[in-house]
């Protein structure tokens, strides 16, 4: 039985579909891609999966059990952590407390059972809880220091003075402290540059490395091809290709899905930014928006 089964899951928004009888199925520790081109279908796969949105039709199970209908929150209880195509922080918080919102969602000691416990609790905490948020706020440091140099000495920075590659970094460390078995990554290296979508993928890498089963989208197709030991190709909502990387770089579908053809004007050369001779696209773009962050 596969980690995370999808079963002929479709969205319909007002007769468009957004996502369109897909299945799939990814094992532990693996690797799985999603690419297409913009408008495929992809961001809306990962909404459905987590909770964010419903499915009009199928199935979704982890570990055997139904995803359909839980609410967002409940999905960290059950392993599955995801970061998203915008990126999304507290900007009022720091670093290091925004990283502790994915670590608290594992507490124990201080779980309330109503809102009553939880405001004494708050007021009143006991050896326990103190102990145990010790021990979070170890672990959140732990995960910031993976990032080295480029969030440590930002721990108790407000997430609102980071860079944008800072923020999109925080956002994956928060995630990474729910201590999931499954990581849904949506565009991690959007809007980056090339020094720091190296260093991304170096990060990415050594968590594959790691053995957690990871679901990437991903418009960089150079890093897709190093990482992956599958690849999924969506367009207007459909499964167009599955299978290993140079397969699928290689397949006539998926050329004409990012490059189109004389019978299909859909897909100009903005589209083509997602293929390998365009993927340094956004680098002047992020460079004019970022503050300098040496």
């Amino acid at each position: 039985m596969a980690l995370l089964e999808i079963r002929n899951v479709a969205r319909h928004f007002d007769g468009v579909r957004a996502v369109d009888n897909i299945s799939l199925d990814v094992a532990s520790g693996a690797f799985v891609s999603i690419i297409g081109p913009n408008g495929a279908g992809k961001t809306t796969l990962f909404n459905l999966i987590t909770g964010t949105d419903q499915p009009t039709s199928g199935s979704i199970t982890f570990e055997g059990q139904s995803l359909v209908g839980l609410q967002p929150d409940q999905f960290a209880g059950r392993g599955i952590a995801r970061t998203f195509q915008h990126g999304r922080v507290f900007g009022n918080l720091s670093v290091l407390d925004n990283v502790l919102v994915g670590a608290h969602t594992r507490r124990k000691a201080s779980r309330p059972r109503n809102m009553v416990v939880e405001f004494f609790g708050a007021l009143f905490p006991t050896a326990a809880v103190k102990q145990e948020e010790q021990q979070l706020r170890q672990e959140a440091e732990a995960i910031i220091a993976r990032f080295g140099e480029r969030l440590t000495p930002r721990i108790n920075n407000p997430a609102s003075s980071l860079s944008y590659a800072n923020r999109r970094r925080v956002e994956i460390a928060r995630a990474l402290a729910l201590q999931p078995r499954l990581l849904l990554l949506d565009e991690p290296t959007a809007g980056m540059n090339l020094t720091e979508t190296a260093e991304m993928l170096e990060f990415i890498r050594e968590l594959k490395q790691q053995g957690l089963t990871i679901v990437l989208i991903e418009h960089k197709l150079s890093l897709v091809m190093e990482l992956s030991d599958r690849v999924v190709v969506m367009d207007n909502g459909l499964k167009i290709a599955e299978g290993a990387p140079e397969a699928v770089r290689n397949d006539p579908r998926v050329i004409e899905a990012y490059l189109g053809n004389k019978q299909n004007t859909r897909f100009n050369r903005r589209d083509a930014e997602n293929t390998e001779r365009f993927n340094h696209r956004d680098t002047e773009d992020t460079e004019r928006r970022q503050r300098i962050d040496d």
